[in-house]
């Protein structure tokens, strides 16, 4: 097994000392991170850009660099066309979605649910996003520690515990802030190791055209399936509408996206940061996919798999760089410092929205309720910078149980459809139907959480079957047995009956879990004010029922609700006036509007 040289190390060590410094700096520059708001939400002072790349950066990680180039190499580039769904999804966050959170101008994005309908709503959203937090860490951190087993030979556990604690300290240190600056530097590293790859393919054929032209011949190209079969893996329908709601459910409704939107100077400057995320997060995605056809073009005549070179597919990426740069001082080091930091900037806001969500959402309810006090602004700092260094051992923990899990990439949208869709699908309805109530939201949340937990890990499941690969140009003292193993698999799929839901595309997990969310909660909504089990009453600011708090619906339907109560507001100032009398507010409308004063 090749190792990486004296300037590989340097390189990956100035990398990793480079984030532990900005962690250090903003520790002891500007506010000194001495405000819970400089900690979590970056004095609401941040420029477009940092916040633009941190969007990216956040989610489309190692998953993107390791699993996205081993799709396309494994089984064409269907899953590109994913990318129009992002073009399509992104003026609905920016102009439907995010201004109803922007007004709030809250820590936690789960306050609105409560706001919307009640803290028991709060709660069980928040809960399933740190379950999917949790469950996602862990195969974040995996990946480098997989990269650098693959190309160096060195220990996972140290990998996976160098990692964890560098992203801990600068997070723990240096609060978003030093997460959304570090967050530039690491998202050009990981441009630059996806670019390092296609670089040296492109020399090695001579042209692109030739890595072209060899994906396409051996049914590497595939735009064409335009199948309605929700068992098929990737087609437009999956891609575009699947790929929509796994967008919408990530940068729409995640703490973890809204928090860094939060952290700019005002909404404007939060649509402008998610529109500037598009085109790179498109380019990232792009290229990654073309990587996966230029590392084809190099193993077309011998599979590392099959010839037994590696242990998953996964491992391939790596071990091109190791075959093809190993001859290039540094560069290796380049390209596996790209991994590294792919993953540090997705962790440490991990971390940061974590911590954000159990102050908030737990710690904060949990001393009102049972000490009858609230906690003041240095104790709430603490118990942040606490909660970042659990997460961070937390996060190194969940690393260890992610060597049991497949393809990065579909483990990793299987993740966010399960969990991210429904609780899309509960947004959605607390934002555009106000006869939801409480009872009704949590109960299609519940539902849909159920479902899409039995079809996501409901087994046994169907093998996925990569297309045809080759080992005429192995050397012939190898042995092969993993190619008749793999070609018995293949025979299985076509042989074996499995239950039908348990073959939909992991794709729709997302739009069937804010489908189900969605409808469900309305109707059951219905049915429990049919049968005065419930109501919306939380919507109103007055015990009359008349006056709508507008803010907490989409903009368009918040301004048709203004318009609707405005005669109302009219007549009833003016009849005060008239009268000589001011009248009273109501209790309700008191608590809104101090809340609105507060954020």
């Amino acid at each position: 097994m090749a190792t990486l040289g004296a300037w590989d190390y340097t390189i990956l060590a100035v990398v990793l000392i480079i984030s532990v410094a900005i962690g250090i700096y903003y520790r002891f520059v500007g506010g000194k991170q001495s405000t819970t708001t400089e900690y979590l939400l970056a004095d609401r002072s941040m420029g477009i850009t940092p916040v633009a790349f941190s969007l990216m950066a956040s989610f489309m990680s190692a998953i993107t660099i390791l699993g996205v180039s081993m799709e396309n190499y494994q089984y064409g580039t269907m899953f590109v066309v994913i990318n129009l769904s992002y073009v399509l999804s992104t003026p609905v966050a920016a102009y439907l979605i995010i201004p109803v959170f922007y007004r709030l101008k809250t820590a936690s994005v789960y306050e609105y649910l409560e706001l919307r309908f009640g803290y028991a709503t709060r709660l069980a959203a928040s809960l399933s996003f740190s379950l999917q937090m949790v469950l996602y860490m862990g195969i974040v951190v995996y990946a480098p520690a997989l990269a650098l087993e693959a190309v160096t030979g060195l220990n996972q556990v140290f990998s996976i515990v160098i990692v964890g604690v560098v992203c801990t300290f600068y997070a723990t240190l240096g609060g978003m802030k030093a997460v959304l600056i570090t967050d530039i530097y690491q998202s050009l590293l990981m441009f630059a190791a996806v670019f390092s790859v296609i670089i040296c393919a492109w020399v090695k054929a001579g042209s692109l055209e030739e890595i072209w032209r060899v994906a396409q011949e051996n049914g590497r190209i595939n735009l064409s399936n335009f199948s309605v079969d929700p068992t098929e893996r990737h087609t437009w329908f999956t891609q575009i509408l699947g790929g929509s709601a796994t967008y919408l459910a990530i940068y729409g409704v995640n703490q973890t996206q809204v928090q860094r939107l939060m952290a700019v100077r005002s909404l404007s400057a939060a649509r402008a940061a998610l529109w500037w995320c598009l085109p790179i997060l498109c380019l990232l995605s792009v290229s990654t996919c073309f990587s996966g056809l230029c590392i084809y073009w190099y193993y077309r005549n011998c599979d590392p798999l099959l010839e037994g070179r590696v242990n998953s597919r996964d491992q391939v990426m790596p071990l091109f760089v190791v075959d093809t740069m190993g001859d290039y001082t540094g560069l290796a080091g380049l390209f596996v410092s790209g991994i590294f930091c792919a993953s540090l900037s997705t962790i440490s806001s991990i971390i940061s929205s974590l911590a954000a969500v159990t102050l908030e959402d737990y710690l904060k309810p949990l001393v009102s309720c049972c000490a009858k006090r609230t906690l003041t602004d240095r104790q709430t700092l603490w118990y942040s910078k606490l909660l970042s260094l659990f997460f961070g051992a937390l996060c190194i923990g969940m690393a260890f149980m992610a060597g049991s899990i497949g393809g990065l990439l579909q483990a990793a949208l299987s993740i966010f459809g399960i969990i991210g869709g429904p609780l899309l699908g509960l947004f959605t309805l607390g934002m555009y139907v106000t006869r939801a109530n409480e009872k009704g939201a949590i109960g299609g949340l519940l539902i849909s959480l159920a479902f899409c937990f039995w079809i996501g890990f409901g087994q046994p499941k169907p093998p996925l079957v990569s297309l045809d690969m080759s080992t005429a140009g192995c050397p012939l003292n190898k042995s092969y047995a993993s190619d008749i193993f793999l070609k018995f698999a293949k025979a299985e799929v076509e042989d074996e009956h499995y239950f039908y839901l348990y073959r939909i595309s992991y794709m729709w997990y997302a739009a069937l879990g804010f489908l189900i969310t969605f409808f469900g909660g309305w109707l059951l909504s219905w049915l429990f004010e049919l049968l005065n089990w419930d109501n919306n009453r939380r919507i109103y600011q007055d015990a009359d029922c008349t006056l709508i708090k507008h803010d907490l619906f989409v903009p368009p339907l918040a301004k048709r609700l203004q318009r609707r109560q405005m005669p109302l507001l009219v007549v009833t100032g003016t009849s005060s006036e008239i009268g000589g009398i001011a009248a009273e507010p109501r209790l309700d409308e008191i608590e809104w509007e101090k809340h609105k004063a507060v954020a």
